[in-house]
């Protein structure tokens, strides 16, 4: 029984996550001072007391989304006696989830990911002015039907396939137009519905082409290391454990489709029945249990949750 620990994108924050770890764990504590000290600020203030619009921010939500994954990683290791190296086949995160995954894995430190990932959001929300981009998340639709839809709306402009979800849930980032465009298109290409996402900036499409260069000037000034276990990398859906691989795929990231339906199905084709969402929100194990008919998945974020794992490694 081959399990995978996968980690949450931006859209699954919310006031208070983090708080009871925190609480309950020493070892958490130091995961969310570390973050504290890495950035210079009580992002953790933060986390537990909000405002929630500050939170939602780009640049506080992706490290502030890594510092509870973390956490919840060093409580499992501690309380559980969750081993990476024996237990776990894969680990994967959706995004900005990639870091969260690869600081678990020993790639980095967490206060390396934590300024990468301030690095991160600041550049993706100065990437375009406010206004200027959209995304749209088009449901009932195929990665395939939903990148020919893109292109005929593009009409010059930008409308890329920024994340292929799985469960015919594809979403579209581009100008704003553009994206418009092929909300008007979904119902004609048979989507269920087409929506507009309350989203600061359109990640993951060409438009976000300035913040993968602020990325790749930012991942040539940390070390990185092979990670412990294999990381299933967004652009790729496949494994990479060469550091300099990692660093060009978290560059191609910014820009690049988050393959995660294809990334889910991988795991599952090498033989993974288990999957442990880690950090805040279930968002991923409702697409992991969506993607891989018969794989088992649980969210892990509380201190009930960890309870609950008890014996399992």
């Amino acid at each position: 029984m081959a399990r995978a620990l996968v980690f949450p994108g931006q859209g699954s924050q919310a006031v208070g996550m983090g708080k009871a770890l925190a609480e309950a764990f020493p070892v958490a504590r130091a995961v969310f001072q570390e973050v504290d000290d890495a950035l210079s600020q009580k992002l953790s203030t933060l986390m537990w007391e909000g405002p929630a619009d500050e939170l939602t921010l780009t640049a506080n939500a992706q490290p502030a989304l890594m510092a509870v994954s973390l956490a919840a990683v060093r409580v499992l290791e501690a309380e559980v006696g969750l081993d990476l190296k024996r237990d776990v086949a894969f680990v994967a995160g959706h995004s900005l989830g990639e870091y969260s995954a690869l600081a678990a894995a020993g790639t980095f430190s967490i206060s390396d990911a934590a300024r990468l990932l301030r690095i991160r959001g600041d550049a993706m929300q100065k990437a375009t002015p406010v206004g200027m981009g959209a995304m749209a998340a088009l449901i009932g639709l195929d990665e395939n039907t939903a990148a020919a839809l893109a292109r005929e709306a593009a009409q010059g402009q930008v409308c890329d396939v920024a994340n292929d979800n799985g469960a015919g849930q594809v979403v579209v980032s581009g100008h704003k137009e553009a994206v418009e465009r092929a909300i008007a298109l979904a119902q004609g290409k048979g989507a269920k519905r087409a929506v507009m996402l309350a989203v600061s900036a359109p990640f993951h499409c060409g438009l976000m082409a300035p913040a993968a260069e602020a990325m790749r000037e930012a991942l040539a000034q940390v070390e990185l290391r092979g990670p412990a276990v294999p990381v299933v990398a967004n652009v790729e859906a496949a494994p990479i454990t060469d550091p300099v691989a990692i660093r060009d795929a978290l560059v191609r990231q910014v820009t690049g489709t988050v393959r995660w339906r294809e990334s889910v199905a991988y795991m599952a084709g090498q033989g993974v029945s288990t999957f442990y969402e880690v950090g805040s929100g279930k968002v991923l194990t409702g697409l992991v249990k969506r993607i891989a008919a018969g794989a088992s998945a649980a969210a892990i974020g509380t201190p009930e949750d960890v309870a609950g794992l008890k014996g399992a490694f």
